[in-house]
C-alpha cells in the first residue's frame, strides 16, 4: 500500500471517529432532556441547520489539517529516520539523518546520528585491522595483476562452467587484433562472466576436454591439449589447454563434472555425456582451465606463401629445366653436329634460362616480404631507438648526438638491440676516420617506410667507402658483433643509403625501414586505467554456479547487469530525436567492471538540439565520422548478452532502443531494472530520486555528470549499494524487483 493511500485512509478514519464521538455525546445529551426541552431544542436547531453544516465542515477542515500536520511529524519522521538508518546499516555510513520536527523527534535523530557516528569509528578501526590483515593477499594480487598484464601471450582462465573469470589484454588482441575493421565486435564477448562458448566451438572445446581427462586417468606427465579455432573475425588462434584440478572432488561429483559438458553440449544424451567423466573414482577432478592464445593468421599465411611458391617452381620449372637438361645432352653427346642445330640448342638453353631467370626476379620482388627469413622484430616507436642510440654515442664514443626533425607518432619494426649497434658503428667510424665530432638524428615517413637519418657536418663520402663498411663487422663503443650492416640491413628487411642534402650539403646515412602501426585497443570498447593496474580476474567465479533462462527466481546479488545511459539530440523519440552516445559497465559476481566499460559516439545524421548540446556537450564535430545507430547498435546489444539491464529513468532510453529495432533489426528483450523506481521502492519519503540525490545519499561521488559513461558508472555504484537495502525490504530474487518497481507511480510514465 502506498504512503500517500495510507494517510488518505488514516485521515478519513480519524474523521469519522471524532463524527462519532460527536453524535455519540449529543445524542447523550438529547437521551437526558425532558420532553418540553427536547422539543424547544429542536424548535431553535431546525432553522439553523444550514449554518451548523457549515461550521460542522469548517471544524472537520481544521481537524484534517491538524491530522495532517501531526501525522507528518509524529508519522512521516519516524519512517523518514527509519530509511535513514537502513541507508546507515546498508549503503553509506556516512549519512546522516537531518533532525527536523518536534523537540522529540529531533532528539530521536540526533541519537541515532551519534550511534551512526560511533558505529563509523568502529568500522574504521576495523577496516583498519582487516587491510592490515590482508596486505600481503594484496602484493600477491598486484603481482598477478602485474604479470598478467605483461605476459606476451593472451591468457584466458575459466571455470567449470565455461565462464571467463581471468584474462589479459593480450587475450582479446589474440582474438581481434587493433588492426582488425571489424570495430571490435569479437573483443565484446572476452569479460569476466562471459561464456566462452561464444568465442570457440562447443564441439571443440568438449573433444580437447576428453582428451585432457584420459591423460588424467591415464597418470600422463602432460595431461594439456593443443587446438587451433578460427575467431569470429576470421583470425587462426592457436590454443593451450591446461586443467586447474580442484583441490577435492566435490559432493555432487557428477554434476561438478558434467556441467561443462552438459552446458557445451546440450544436445548430447545422457549416456555421452557419462562418458566424460573420469571412470576413476580417485581421478582428479578438473575445477576449470587456463588457456593460453596465440594469432597465427600472419605465421600461416606467409606458411602457406612459401609452400605455394614452392609448388610453382617445382611444377613450373620443369619443363624449362627438362629443355635445358635435354639440349645439353644432345651438345654432349654430339660435340660434331651442325652449326645450325648447335645454335638451336644454345637458342632454347638461353631463352628457356632467361624464362626461369625472369620468372625467379620477378616472384622475388612480388614476395620478397614473404621469402626473408623472420627475424622476432618488435614494433615500438622510433623516437624510443634514436634516445637510446643517442646515449649510446654520447657516452661511449663522447660524440655530441642532436635531434632535429622527429615524428614523435612513428611506430617502426625492429630488433633494437642491432639496430642501435648499427648506428653506434657507423658513428664510431665517422669518429675515427674522418675526425666527425657532432652528430644529429632525423626520423620522418614516406608513404609506409620510416626514414631514419644519421647526418654529420663534415666531409662527404663516396659510395665505395659505404660498400666497404657495409662489409665490415661491427666494432664501435668497446662491443664487437660478428654481424656486418649489410646482415643488420637484411635482418630489418630494410635498405641503409648514403645521400647528400642539396640545400646544406650535408652527408647522412638513410635507414629505410619499415613501419608498424601503433599498438592500441581494439575500437569500440574502452579501456580505461586508473592509478592501480586494471583488475582483469575475479576467482569467486570459480564457485559461482551456471545460470539458467530462469532469471526470475535468480538472487539479485548472483545476476550479472549491463549499466548503461544515453545521451540524445533531444527528449522525444517519436519526433525523431536520435541517440549519440551509448555507455555501459558491467556488475558480475557484485562487481562493477570499471575496465570492461562499453563508450561509443553515434553519428545521428540530423541536428542536436541546442539545449541538449548545453546539458551534454557533444558538438557535431565529435560526431562527424562516427558510426551509425546501424553500425553501433548490434555491437552493444551483444556486449549485453546474457546480462540484466539496469538504468536511471530506464524508460526513457529503452524507448529510444525500441523505436530502432524495425531499422536495424536488433531487439532488447532482456529484463531492465530502474534505479530510479527502485529509490522510490526503497525512499517513498525522500523528496527527490534524481539521480545526483541518490548519489549524495548513498556517499557516491559523480564524476562526468551528463556523459553516457559517467552517468552508467555512478548508477552502477548506486545499484550495487541497493542491493541490501532491498533485502532488508524483503526483495531478494529478480522477480521481486520487477514486481516491486511495477508499483510505483514513476512505472505508469510512458514515453
Amino acid at each position: 500500500m502506498g504512503e500517500n493511500l495510507r494517510f488518505v485512509l488514516a485521515l478519513i478514519s480519524f474523521l469519522l471517529l471524532v463524527t462519532g464521538l460527536e453524535f455519540a455525546v449529543g445524542y447523550a445529551f438529547y437521551y437526558v432532556l425532558e420532553p418540553a426541552k427536547k422539543r424547544d431544542l429542536i424548535e431553535m436547531l431546525v432553522p439553523r441547520a444550514e449554518l451548523l453544516a457549515e461550521v460542522g465542515l469548517l471544524g472537520a477542515i481544521i481537524l484534517g489539517v491538524m491530522f495532517s500536520v501531526a501525522y507528518h511529524i509524529y508519522v512521516r519522521g519516524p519512517l523518514k529516520i527509519a530509511e535513514g538508518i537502513r541507508i546507515i546499516l546498508n549503503a553509506n555510513r556516512r549519512y546522516r539523518i537531518e533532525p527536523a520536527g518536534p523537540s522529540e523527534i529531533r532528539s530521536l535523530a540526533q541519537a541515532v546520528n551519534d550511534l551512526a557516528g560511533h558505529g563509523e569509528t568502529l568500522a574504521h578501526d576495523l577496516e583498519a585491522k582487516v587491510a592490515q590483515a590482508k596486505s600481503s593477499v594484496e602484493e600477491e594480487k598486484n603481482r598477478l595483476a602485474a604479470l598478467m598484464s605483461e605476459l606476451s601471450q593472451g591468457v584466458l582462465a575459466c571455470n567449470v562452467d565455461g565462464r571467463i573469470l581471468l584474462y589479459n589484454e593480450r587475450a582479446r588482441q589474440a582474438l581481434c587484433p587493433p588492426d582488425n575493421p571489424k570495430d571490435g565486435t569479437a573483443t565484446s564477448l572476452v569479460g569476466l562472466g562471459r561464456s566462452i562458448f561464444t568465442i570457440i566451438d562447443r564441439n571443440l572445446l568438449v573433444h580437447a576436454l576428453e582428451g585432457v581427462r584420459a591423460r588424467l586417468e591415464k597418470n600422463e606427465a602432460d595431461p594439456n591439449a593443443q587446438l587451433v579455432f578460427t575467431s569470429r573475425t576470421g583470425q587462426l588462434v592457436r590454443v593451450r589447454l591446461a586443467p586447474v584440478l580442484a583441490a577435492t572432488r566435490p559432493a555432487s561429483d557428477e554434476a561438478a563434472q558434467n556441467s561443462l559438458d552438459c552446458a557445451a553440449a546440450p544436445s548430447r544424451s545422457e549416456a555421452d555425456v557419462t562418458t566424460l567423466r573420469s571412470s576413476r573414482a580417485d581421478a582428479p577432478a578438473i575445477g576449470g582451465f587456463v588457456m593460453t592464445l596465440e594469432n597465427i593468421t600472419r605465421a600461416f599465411e606467409l606458411d602457406s606463401t612459401r609452400d605455394m611458391l614452392l609448388q610453382s617452381f617445382t611444377e613450373g620449372s620443369r619443363a624449362a629445366l627438362a629443355n635445358i637438361r635435354a639440349a645439353v645432352e644432345a651438345l654432349t653427346d654430339y660435340p660434331d653436329c651442325e652449326r645450325t642445330h648447335r645454335d638451336r640448342f644454345l637458342h632454347v638453353i638461353r631463352e628457356e634460362a632467361r624464362e626461369l631467370s625472369g620468372k625467379l626476379d620477378k616472384t622475388t620482388a612480388d614476395y620478397a616480404d614473404s621469402l626473408k627469413t623472420r627475424w622476432p622484430l618488435e614494433e615500438m616507436l622510433g623516437v624510443d631507438v634514436i634516445a637510446a642510440a643517442r646515449r649510446r654515442i654520447e657516452t661511449r664514443l663522447g660524440l655530441l648526438a642532436r635531434l632535429d626533425m622527429l615524428d614523435d607518432s612513428l611506430w617502426i619494426k625492429a630488433d633494437s638491440y642491432t639496430l642501435i649497434q648499427a648506428l653506434t658503428y657507423l658513428a664510431g667510424r665517422l669518429r675515427d676516420e674522418h675526425a666527425v665530432r657532432e652528430v644529429c638524428f632525423n626520423l620522418t615517413r614516406h608513404a609506409r617506410i620510416a626514414e631514419l637519418d644519421l647526418a654529420w657536418p663534415g666531409p662527404l663520402l663516396s659510395q665505395r667507402t659505404l660498400q666497404e663498411w657495409e662489409m665490415d663487422t661491427l666494432r664501435a663503443g668497446g662491443e664487437d658483433s660478428p654481424l656486418t650492416l649489410r646482415d643488420i640491413a637484411e635482418r630489418h628487411g630494410a635498405e641503409v643509403v648514403y645521400m647528400v642534402e642539396k640545400a646544406r650539403q650535408r652527408p647522412f646515412f638513410r635507414f629505410l625501414l619499415p613501419m608498424a602501426k601503433p599498438v592500441r585497443a581494439a575500437p569500440g570498447v574502452s579501456i580505461r586505467y586508473g592509478e592501480n593496474r586494471p583488475e582483469f580476474y575475479d576467482f569467486d567465479l570459480f564457485h559461482q554456479s551456471g545460470q539458467t533462462p530462469e532469471l526470475d527466481e535468480l538472487l539479485l546479488p548472483e545476476l550479472s547487469y549491463t549499466v548503461f545511459d544515453t545521451e540524445t539530440t533531444g527528449l522525444d523519440p517519436a519526433a525523431g530525436d536520435e541517440i549519440i552516445a551509448i555507455g555501459a559497465v558491467r556488475i558480475v559476481n557484485n562487481r562493477l567492471l570499471r575496465y570492461e566499460t562499453y563508450e561509443q559516439l553515434i553519428d545521428p545524421k540530423r541536428p542536436i538540439g541546442s539545449m541538449s548540446q548545453t546539458v551534454h556537450g557533444i558538438s557535431h564535430d565529435m560526431l562527424r565520422g562516427q558510426p551509425t545507430i546501424d553500425e553501433a547498435l548490434p555491437q552493444f546489444h551483444q556486449y549485453c548478452d546474457e546480462t540484466v539491464l539496469v538504468g536511471h529513468n530506464a524508460a526513457f532510453d529503452m524507448r529510444f532502443l525500441q523505436m530502432k529495432e524495425a531499422q536495424t533489426g536488433v531487439r532488447f528483450t532482456r529484463p531492465v531494472l530502474d534505479t530510479l523506481l527502485l529509490s522510490e521502492v526503497l525512499h517513498p519519503n525522500q523528496q527527490s530520486h534524481a539521480l545526483e540525490a541518490i548519489a549524495e545519499r548513498f556517499g557516491v561521488t559523480v564524476i562526468a555528470r551528463h556523459t553516457a559513461l559517467g552517468d552508467a558508472l555512478v548508477t552502477g555504484e548506486i545499484f550495487l549499494r541497493m542491493i541490501p537495502l532491498l533485502a532488508a525490504h524483503g526483495i531478494r530474487t529478480l522477480r521481486d524487483a520487477r514486481e516491486a518497481t511495477e508499483k510505483t507511480l514513476y512505472a505508469k510514465v510512458e514515453y
